[in-house]
C-alpha cells in the first residue's frame, strides 16, 4: 500500500499521535490543524446520539475542505451501572470547559452515587468508531472495543482521558500505566485501526 497523506479529524495531538503511530508505515499522518484551510470551519458540532453518527458528522465535514483523505474518530467509555454513561458525552462529561481531571472525578462520584463501588459493578468498555471519507462522501466505517472495569483512584502516568482509571478485562494495571504498545494492541482505537489497515489492504485507494 504506497503512502498517501491521512488527515485525522481532529485537534486533539494526543489522538493524533496515538493514530499515526499505527499508520505511519502506511500514511502520511495530518490533522486537521496542518490545514490552514480547516481555519474558516467553525468547530463542528458533534449533534450525534452515537459514535458513529458523530463521526460521520466529523469525517463528511472535514472531507468537504481537505482534499487529502479523512479518518474522523468519535470514541469514549461507556459504564454499565450508568446505562452506558458518559458514552458521547466522555470529552465533556464533567462539564465546559473540560478536562481530563474534571471528567475522572465526574465520572467517580456518579459511580459512587449508584452504589457501585465493587469490581462487578464497574463494568466498562471504551468504544470506538472510525469513518473515512473523501471529498464529503463515506468510504467506509471500523469499530472497536475494549472491556473492562473502572477502579476506585486514579493510577499511573501515561495515556490521556479516563486512562488513570480504566484497567482492561484480564490486566491488573490501568492504560495509563502500560506501556504505549501494549495499550495500542489492548485498546478500542488500535482495534478500529487494524480493521482500517485491513481494508484498505484489501482495497487500495486511488
Amino acid at each position: 500500500m504506497s503512502q498517501k497523506t491521512l488527515c485525522i479529524a481532529t485537534r486533539n495531538q494526543h489522538k493524533t499521535q496515538e493514530i499515526a503511530s499505527v499508520l505511519a508505515a502506511y500514511w502520511v499522518v495530518k490533522c486537521s490543524a496542518d490545514y490552514p484551510e480547516m481555519e474558516q470551519l467553525e468547530d463542528i458540532e458533534e449533534t450525534g446520539d452515537s459514535f458513529q453518527a458523530n463521526a460521520t458528522i466529523k469525517a463528511i465535514a472535514t472531507s468537504q475542505i481537505v482534499p487529502d483523505y479523512v479518518l474522523a474518530d468519535d470514541s469514549g467509555l461507556e459504564c454499565d451501572a450508568l446505562d452506558g454513561a458518559p458514552g458521547v458525552f466522555s470529552a465533556r462529561y464533567g462539564g465546559i470547559p473540560s478536562s481530563a481531571e474534571k471528567n475522572n472525578a465526574k465520572l467517580l462520584q456518579e459511580l459512587a452515587r449508584v452504589g457501585a463501588m465493587t469490581p462487578e459493578q464497574r463494568g466498562a468498555r471504551f468504544r470506538c468508531v472510525l469513518v473515512l471519507a473523501k471529498g464529503g462522501e463515506v468510504l467506509a466505517t471500523f469499530d472497536g472495543a475494549c472491556e473492562g472495569k473502572i477502579i476506585l483512584e486514579p493510577r499511573g502516568l501515561h495515556g490521556f482521558g479516563y486512562d488513570p482509571l480504566f484497567v482492561p478485562r484480564t490486566y491488573t494495571r490501568t492504560f495509563a500505566q502500560l506501556t504505549e504498545k501494549t495499550k495500542t494492541s489492548l485498546s478500542h482505537r488500535g482495534l478500529a485501526l487494524k480493521k482500517f489497515i485491513e481494508w484498505c489492504q484489501a482495497n487500495p485507494l486511488e
